[in-house]
Parts: C-alpha cells; structure tokens; sequence
C-alpha cells in the first residue's frame, strides 16, 4: 500500500475545495485546507486528528501568507504532493456592465492569487521535496476554452491561467518530476454561489431574448433544461473523485474536461477551429520573407 500523500486545497471553505478534502481524507490522504476565514471549518476539522488534517488561513492575494501557509504544510507532514489550485471569486454580467474594480478583483485572485500558489508549489516541488516531484492541479472551467454570455471577464482570469499554466509545464526539467493538470469543470452549483457576485442587468441588454438574458434565465432555473445549460447542473462530489482518480495516473492529462456539457463545449470548439484552420490555411501561403 502507498504512503498517505498530502495536499494542499486553497478555497476549502465551499464547492470544490471543501468536496476534494473531504475526498482526499476519505483515501487516507493528508490535507492541508486553507481559506481566508478557518473558523468556517471548525465543526468539519474536529472530525479529524492533525495528524491528518491542517487548517490553514490563507487569502491567496497575499504572498506572504502563501509562502507561509507551504511551510506550515512541511512542517506538520514533511512535504507537499498534490496542490489543488481552486481559491476563485465570481462575478457575473454582461462585459458592458462589469465595473472595473470588480474585474480586477477577479483577476487579483483567480490569476495573480493562483500563479503565486503556482510558482511556490513549484519551488516546493523541485526545491524541498525529498524526492523532488509533486502534481499541480488547476481549477480552472470550461469558460477558460469557450465564452459565454455573463462570463466574460471570469472566463478571461481562467483562460489566463491555463495559459500560464501550459507555458510553466513546458518550461520545468522533466527530472524535477513535476506533473500539471488544468480541470475544466462545466456548469456546478458552487460557480455562482458563496463566492458568486450576478451585476445587475444594463438597460440596453434587457430585451428578454437577448443572449445574456437567456442566460440569466438559465442561472436562475437550471432545472428548465434551457439551451444555455443544456445538460444542466454537475455533481461536484462526483468530479472530485475524478479529480482524485486523476492524481493516481502515472501520466495525467495536461487539460481535463469534466461534465458532458464540458467535453461538447471543448469538442465543439475544437471542430470549429480545426473547420476554420482548413478552410483559411492557404491565406499563410507565401507569406514567408524572400531571401534576397
């Protein structure tokens, strides 16, 4: 039997995070839950001994307290293997309608606040794991491969990251043992809920069939079965189990869909940029510089 791995999960409050510690303890794995306020999960952590389980607080917009909350980990349990990367905020609305500010607070914490967990679980990784290697997980969505109406600048913080992260995995030594992983989860319950912020509706778009305005019909009424949530909501204890399954493949996936709305969106979007490459490869044709 293998040893007991430790995690470190920031966003463990709700969603997601709480569901992958909830996971990781069920095998026996060790965890280290970080979030901003840890007395969310006082009730939670007394069901297990801190040999196994470590809350710690953490808002991941700090660097200091990231660095902090890895060496807090090494400390209780000796190294990190699997970083779930999922601290995020929602905020929703048309593109027009999103104050600035409210942007870039999404972006200081679903961009910036995971590259700096990203960057130190590398570190962690390569520089203080005995054996050198660990598995950098990414929750990221299926928004960070396809647009939707009300996620703009949400989707632009998750495809920021992915791309962030596809430049990382290729730039790491292979002999550094490091494994990536960018989730691409579809519609969940937990996108637009404790952490979820809907602005309200400009004027110019409140023509109910509008686009956007489907798509706040949608949010409202998943059960509806509208085209804009066709499959309607996913389990997210089932994915964390994938998510957990995932982390036992010698060579996991780069990028993992999770949902079947999710595998169409990307299987769609994939067709559609493969239909557009054929069509338009010629326009490339003999755009090269001449030697002269």
């Amino acid at each position: 039997m293998s040893s007991p791995r430790v995690w470190l999960i920031t966003g463990a409050s709700t969603g997601f995070g709480l569901e992958m510690t909830r996971t990781a303890l069920a095998h026996g794995d060790k965890v280290v839950a970080t979030l901003r306020k840890p007395a969310v999960l006082a009730d939670f952590a007394s069901k297990y001994p801190s040999s196994q389980l470590l809350v710690v607080k953490l808002d991941v917009t700090n660097q200091q307290e990231i660095k902090e909350a890895f060496q807090k980990a090494k400390a209780a349990f000796g190294r990190v293997d699997v970083v779930f990367n999922n601290a995020g905020i929602v905020v929703s609305g048309e593109t027009e309608g999103v104050p600035e500010e409210s942007a870039r607070r999404m972006f200081e914490t679903n961009f910036w606040g995971a590259v700096n967990v990203s960057l130190e679980a590398v570190r962690i990784f390569r520089d203080e794991n005995k054996p050198q290697g660990g598995h950098l997980i990414q929750n990221t969505g299926s928004t960070g491969f396809i647009s939707l109406p009300l996620m703009g600048f949400y989707g632009a913080t998750k495809r920021a990251l992915e791309g962030i992260t596809d430049t990382l995995h290729k730039e790491v030594s292979p002999k550094w043992n490091i494994k990536f992983t960018s989730i691409e989860p579809g519609a969940f319950p937990t996108e637009l809920g404790t952490n979820g912020e809907m602005i309200a509706q400009p004027q110019a778009y409140a023509d109910p069939s509008m686009p956007t305005s489907l798509m706040r019909q949608a949010f409202a009424n998943p059960e509806a079965g509208s085209d804009a949530l066709a499959f309607g909501f996913n389990d997210t204890a089932k994915a964390v189990q994938k998510v957990f399954e995932l982390t036992r493949l010698a060579s996991p996936p780069l990028r993992l869909p999770l949902g079947r709305d999710a595998v169409k969106f990307l299987s769609d979007t994939a067709a559609e940029y493969l239909k557009v490459v054929e069509e338009y490869a010629s326009w490339s044709d003999n755009l090269a510089i001449e030697a002269k």
